[in-house]
């Protein structure tokens, strides 16, 4: 079954941690994420602050949905970073696998790579 179908099941300080080749295949059914170390991180960008907020406030309602919460940190006006990772166990569990595909669905507004031309 694929992640985003999944949901997150709760943790508890005996869940086990995920190992570092498991974590390796699950990261293949990401998009943009990146392990380091115990954590997944991705790294956004949006095309402004607003876009940013609501992306923000949508991984808020799906992690309350999910009852697994990440870390998201707000910079430079329109970068988000996520970041998960299972504190209970101090590590990576498949719940952080499952958020981060979960994450993956939520809808993302194009960012432009130059910005647009000054008018006349």
């Amino acid at each position: 079954m694929a992640l985003a179908d999944q949901r997150c099941v709760p943790c508890h300080r005996g869940t086990p941690r995920v190992d570092p080749e498991r974590a390796r295949e699950l990261l293949a059914q990401l998009d943009g994420w990146q392990l380091e170390g115990a954590r997944l991180r991705r790294p956004l960008r949006f095309p402004d602050f607003r876009a940013a907020m609501r992306f923000v406030n949508a991984v808020a309602e799906l992690a309350e949905d999910q009852g697994h919460h990440p870390d998201l940190l707000i910079h430079d006006w329109n970068r988000v970073e996520v970041t998960l990772s299972t504190h209970a166990i101090g590590g990576l569990s498949e719940a952080d696998f499952v958020l981060a595909a979960h994450i993956d669905r939520l809808p993302l507004p194009a960012v432009p790579t130059s910005p647009p031309p000054a008018s006349g």
